[in-house]
């Protein structure tokens, strides 16, 4: 069993990876703490809600990992649904057996959502330039 569980995850434009250690629970963005990089508790519970699920505290003491995220690209909640996938993909890796409780919770659906593109002939995606009649 490899002695660091790595995965990577996407949303929209954003991509994280994920390196999980035994640890005491320490969780580093990019190099900062997690509380700096996502400083709204949604983004934060939507973050470890795979550790939630998989009843896996960061605290404990035989199920304790350090999590180091590198996250790129996107906003601040495509990074966190990114980061949400990957650490949902490296429990997985930690351990096989969680993947009905993750898949129950749909951490593991990649989320297909991507900005639709802008149409030649029209200033938006959807939207069009003002019809005149005369």
């Amino acid at each position: 069993m490899p002695e660091v569980f790595a995965a990577t995850g996407r949303r929209k434009t954003a991509v994280a990876q994920v390196r999980l250690s035994p640890g005491a629970g320490k969780i580093e963005v990019n190099g900062r703490p997690f509380e700096d990089y996502f400083p709204t508790p949604s983004l934060q519970f939507a973050v470890l809600k795979g550790f939630e699920i998989a009843k896996t505290r960061l605290s404990g003491p035989s199920t304790a990992f350090d999590v180091e995220i590198t996250a790129s690209g996107g906003g601040p909640t495509g990074q966190a649904g990114a980061a949400r996938l990957a650490i949902a993909r490296a429990l997985l890796v930690y351990d096989s057996e969680l993947r009905p409780a993750l898949k129950e919770e749909g951490l593991l659906t990649r989320d297909p959502r991507m900005k639709e593109r802008k149409k030649p002939g029209q200033p938006g995606a959807r939207k069009r330039f003002q019809f005149s009649k005369r």
